[in-house]
């Protein structure tokens, strides 16, 4: 696990967590919450934290099992929904972190109280989310290979609400999950609504630009929220 630490950092969106942001995890209980994937976890839980995992994807969190085996971690793996944390007790963590999932969420409300009710006094809460530029644009093919963008959609997104019924078919047939592009009321809004106090904001490119928007705006954000002491 020595060289995974060399070859990984702790990250919430491509790039590296910005300086301070969780510098120091050694003793911290953590819970990575929707990040399942054998990388963030087994790498904070070889630093030295208590990890606890949660995920909705049994595949996903097969990978966390399977990094913890192989490299003698303790890592605490739990299958189930974001927006329901009644498994775990009040205050009981001093750190959330919540890698870039709450799109796959119709109301993304719910995950801020329930990370706000299990994060300890002074906690902090450490989450990413797109910018809902990139919902906005028209998905076909032949704008982009113009470079066009054609603004299509409203923010907030979903798929539910927003694709045609043959394309939402489609993607239900095809197994792939629904997506719902949260506005910013909604992400960084809904987190001082539940309690927390915004300590840290920060953009990020998409270093392989998948749509023409990523080559004009970051579209990765990510948060540093705080749950009071008092």
């Amino acid at each position: 696990m020595r060289s995974a630490r060399r070859r990984f950092s702790r990250r919430l969106t491509p790039g590296p967590l910005p300086a301070g942001w969780l510098d120091q995890v050694l003793g911290l209980d953590i819970l990575c919450l929707a990040s399942g994937g054998g990388q963030q976890a087994p790498i904070l839980a070889a630093a030295g934290a208590r990890v606890t995992v949660l995920d909705a994807s049994a595949e996903q969190l097969a990978r966390d099992r399977m990094v913890a085996e192989r490299d003698g971690l303790n890592l605490r793996v739990e299958h189930g929904d974001m927006r329901d944390l009644s498994r775990f007790a009040d205050a009981g963590f001093d750190c959330v972190f919540h890698p870039i999932s709450n799109l796959y969420v119709p109301y993304v409300r719910p995950v801020w109280r329930e990370c706000f009710r299990v994060l300890r006094p002074g906690g902090r809460l450490l989450s990413s989310f797109y910018n809902p530029v990139a919902f906005v644009a028209d998905r076909d093919p032949q704008y982009a290979a113009l470079g066009l963008i054609r603004p299509r959609f409203a923010v907030p997104y979903s798929d539910l609400a927003d694709l045609e019924p043959e394309a939402l078919q489609r993607k239900r047939e095809g197994g792939e999950a629904l997506v719902f592009g949260h506005s910013p009321t909604q992400q960084i809004g809904g987190q001082t609504e539940a309690g927390f106090v915004i300590r840290g904001f920060h953009e990020d490119w998409q270093p392989r630009p998948r749509f023409v928007i990523d080559s004009y705006v970051p579209t990765f954000i990510a948060t540093w929220a705080q749950k009071p002491e008092w």
